[in-house]
């Protein structure tokens, strides 16, 4: 099961960050191997994502042949390529985590109000908040994913307040979970009603993801189960 999950996971990723860059007018290519950028890429994405734990020869070739400026990244999803003698260094390993549908729902709650970003306004407030400073004039998230029926970007509220946020995007047979933020002070209880919001707006699909540190321990302690290491490199300039 990880294995293939692991799979699916590193395809919905690549998807994920394809349909971002095509919200910024440069879709990527996507192959059995791989998924790369020629183009310059948004802030926080990389311009590689692997797909498969073999054809290590073929994706180190496409990467070397690569000519970018600055400094780019690439996810290697299986944690099996060693970049460094390409001029890159490693940013930070990871673990992919997995939560199977057939799990109950944690049932803590803390009252706050979970609503679907639906306009643009919100949508810069949202990622004002996700970056915790104001958003730049050349946002990451832009109005197309709006209008993607396998995005999701949810949104905490208490009272007027924005205190956590979130995205899913549903593609090969998971949905994963990224660019999550949690006002520290209910951060904990926070985390518990998304899976719940998560579990209910995407019944019977396996949730997948990654992290490191402090996260992957909070995520594992509701449930979710690593499945696998990946790797971020970025070249050197």
């Amino acid at each position: 099961m990880s294995r293939n999950t692991v799979i699916a996971a590193a395809f919905n990723n690549a998807r994920w960050c394809d349909a971002v860059c095509r919200t910024h007018g440069h879709p990527g290519e996507l192959t059995d191997a791989l998924w790369l950028n020629r183009a310059q890429v948004p802030p926080f994405y990389p311009n590689v994502v692997t797909l498969t734990p073999e054809g290590q020869t073929r994706q180190l070739e496409a990467i070397s042949a690569l000519e970018l400026p600055g400094r780019w990244g690439v996810k290697d999803s299986f944690a099996a390529l060693d970049l460094a003698p390409l001029g890159f260094e490693e940013l930070f390993s990871a673990q992919w985590l997995h939560y199977s549908p057939e799990r109950m729902a944690p049932t803590r709650t803390g009252g706050a109000r979970w609503v679907e970003i639906r306009d643009m306004a919100a949508l810069t407030a949202w990622e004002a908040a996700w970056r915790g400073q104001p958003s730049p004039s050349h946002a990451v998230f832009r109005p197309g994913l709006l209008e993607d029926l396998d995005v999701k970007i949810l949104a905490a509220y208490h009272e007027d307040t924005l205190v956590a946020g979130a995205i899913a995007y549903r593609a090969d047979g998971v949905v994963s979970l990224s660019n999550t933020f949690f006002a520290e002070s209910r951060a904990e209880v926070l985390r518990a009603e998304l899976l719940g919001q998560l579990l209910a707006a995407f019944p019977g699909l396996p949730l997948v993801g990654y992290e490191h540190g402090d996260e992957l321990a909070a995520w594992c302690a509701l449930g979710f189960e690593p499945i696998g290491p990946l790797r971020v490199w970025l070249k050197k300039t």
